[in-house]
């Protein structure tokens, strides 16, 4: 009786592993292919002659709220004045 609870929680517990994997792995694929679409906004970006870095900067300062975003330019323009390139 004591292996069969056993058997039977081994089975539950690889059968819950197997699910899991399943769905990180899906969800990679997902992953992967929306950064394959990225890249090619980028591509297009670029193709209309958009600067794709400066492009890349605005996107990373738009995920940040008002407050981080002052914070790194007063940052990035204190270190601009100490090497003379303000």
């Amino acid at each position: 009786m004591a292996d069969e609870v056993t058997d039977s929680s081994q089975t539950v517990a690889a059968g819950q592993l197997r699910a899991f994997i399943e769905r990180i792995e899906r969800l990679e694929e997902e992953k992967k292919t929306i950064a394959d679409d990225i890249k090619e906004v980028y591509s297009e970006c670029k193709g209309t002659g958009f600067d794709v870095k400066a492009v890349r900067q605005l996107v990373r300062m738009r995920k940040q709220d008002q407050a981080e975003r002052q914070e790194a330019e007063a940052i990035l323009d204190l270190y601009k004045a100490a090497l003379g390139m303000a």
